[in-house]
């Protein structure tokens, strides 16, 4: 059996092995693949791996041996289910494998603005400290997050985890559904989101619900001084008027893992804007958590070929 790995760089740069995989087929990897060359390089291949390539219905009849599709990431848009169903091709995605780097990266975010060590030790290594009169100092207000409301969006596996390391920190959480649920006990309504949160971290999927969800009026709702943090989808916000809010002070921070158009273009409106955090697409990349995911994609293949597949879409 012949298995094709197009973007394979994302997932394994070098620190990892796809050897796990070479017991059940023979293997190629292509660091990444561009979109005009993907019918080519699937070729006569039974199984595919991918992360950002698009498989779509003009693809899939260019590869009539293709019989798997294993999504190395939890989204799965990037793949024409219709089509895919209608060949009777098993497509897989990789669930809940990021939980707990994701949210130790929105603490890293939240703690950012509120410790703001980064600031401090720049000045200390510019020799502030040393020309110090007294033991200590702080160049801004320091925060402290016991008894602050966090605004949580998205309650799935990643929200709950969140909300477990803020209620550590002593912090209220907020959730705000867009479906009821009565089991869960601090669920609120849209108003009193937006009033009380000190902090508002977003973990929702990308919708027709949700996309844009922090826009200039959302902002309006929300107490002066507010910091956003987003680990989940760029299009959840709009970034003008993300921008336009911090110029203004309403609010105090944006952090964010993710943008709208990926890799980043040069005319982003959160380039050099004010408080504003960005790190590029890596709250998923940690060495372990990357381990679990090629596991995860390797039980996925074994239940396939087993005649039991699990975690399709």
């Amino acid at each position: 059996m012949k298995l094709v790995i197009l973007d394979g760089h994302a997932v394994n740069p070098g620190d990892l092995s796809w050897d796990l995989f070479s017991e059940y087929a023979e293997i190629t990897v292509y660091e990444k693949t561009p979109q005009d060359l993907v019918a080519e390089r699937i070729g006569d291949a039974e199984v595919v791996f991918l992360n950002k390539i698009v498989i779509n219905r003009e693809i899939l009849e260019k590869c009539p041996n293709l019989r798997y599709i294993g999504v190395l990431a939890t989204g799965y848009n990037v793949i024409d289910l219709e089509a895919t169903r209608e060949r009777g091709i098993t497509v897989t995605n990789i669930p809940a494998y990021s939980t707990n780097s994701v949210a130790q990266h929105t603490f890293a975010f939240i703690l950012h603005f509120t410790n703001l060590v980064s600031s401090h030790n720049a000045s200390v290594q510019n020799g502030d400290w040393v020309k110090c009169p007294h033991f200590c100092y702080w160049n801004a207000p320091l925060t402290e997050l016991e008894g602050k409301t966090l605004g949580i969006l998205g309650y799935g596996n990643i929200g709950k985890q969140v909300e477990r390391i803020a209620e550590a920190f002593g912090m209220k959480c907020n959730v705000l559904l867009h479906h009821p649920n009565p089991s869960v006990k601090n669920a609120c309504t849209p108003e009193v989101f937006f009033r009380d949160s000190d902090f508002i971290t977003l973990h929702a999927p990308l919708t027709d619900e949700t996309k844009e969800f922090i826009n200039k009026e959302s902002i309006s709702k929300m107490k002066d001084g507010v910091i956003i943090i987003n680990t989940a989808r760029g299009p959840l916000v709009n970034e003008k008027d993300v921008r336009e809010a911090l110029e203004s002070g309403k609010l105090k921070g944006y952090a964010a893992d993710v943008v709208c158009a990926e890799p980043m273009l040069k005319d982003n409106p959160l380039l050099g804007a004010p408080n504003c955090i960005i790190t590029p697409h890596i709250a998923w990349a940690p060495l372990e958590t990357r381990k679990r995911l090629m596991q995860i994609a390797l039980n996925n293949l074994k239940g396939y070929l087993n005649g039991k597949p699990v975690n399709t879409v």
